[in-house]
């Protein structure tokens, strides 16, 4: 694992994007990432912060057809989840997202996947309107949608922020989550913790 950051503070333009705590990737749903569901707590903690300070709370999630390109019956590696307006597709009952957050839905056409909450979606201008500059990023699955979206955040010229203690991997080959931590700090991500970050003084 990519050595920890030092402590931070939040800040004015920060942001939180929770990527995809959706029922379908929690323990009993249909693409279950183990031990998801511990990665609400640390989201919600963070989430009275930065709802306390102002600071945007942003929450993607999978929207899909019924026959969306990433299923098994069309070729794709994964069975049918978070099919848009199902209960599988809603966000976890115990994650706390205030009314003020942002909702961002990805891939939701039959034809185009995205793990990446930058794909295809208005996130990136949505960001720059609220004058964001750095990316608090938490949520599911490590190795693949957190890890695209953290990708892209900093492809995007943010700096981002990965939360050790709120995101969690499917480790389809073991060790995939702790080598894609590794990777997103090559690429400039700094990991720590939800509890090593403060408030301002």
């Amino acid at each position: 694992m990519g050595r920890p950051a030092a402590p931070i503070t939040l800040q004015p333009g920060d942001a939180l994007v929770i990527v995809d705590v959706q029922n379908d990737f929690l323990p009993g749903g249909s693409l279950a990432v183990p031990r998801g569901d511990e990665v609400v707590a640390p989201l919600n903690a963070l989430i009275a912060r930065c709802t306390q300070l102002r600071l945007p709370v942003i929450a993607t999630r999978d929207w899909h057809p019924p026959d969306h390109c990433s299923f098994q019956a069309r070729g794709g590696p994964w069975p049918p989840h978070c099919i848009a307006a199902t209960p599988g597709a809603a966000f976890a009952p115990a994650l706390a997202l205030p009314e003020s957050a942002t909702v961002v839905s990805k891939a939701v056409t039959a034809d185009v996947d995205a793990y990446s909450g930058f794909g295809g979606t208005d996130l990136h201008d949505r960001l720059q309107a609220a004058r964001v500059r750095r990316l608090l990023v938490g949520g599911l699955a490590t190795d693949y949608c957190v890890f695209n979206t953290v990708r892209d955040g900093l492809a995007n010229g943010y700096e981002v922020i990965l939360l050790t203690d709120a995101i969690r991997a499917v480790d389809v080959t073991p060790g995939d989550g702790l080598r894609a931590i590794d990777e997103m700090a090559r690429l400039g991500a700094h990991p720590i913790a939800s509890v090593n970050i403060g408030n301002p003084a």
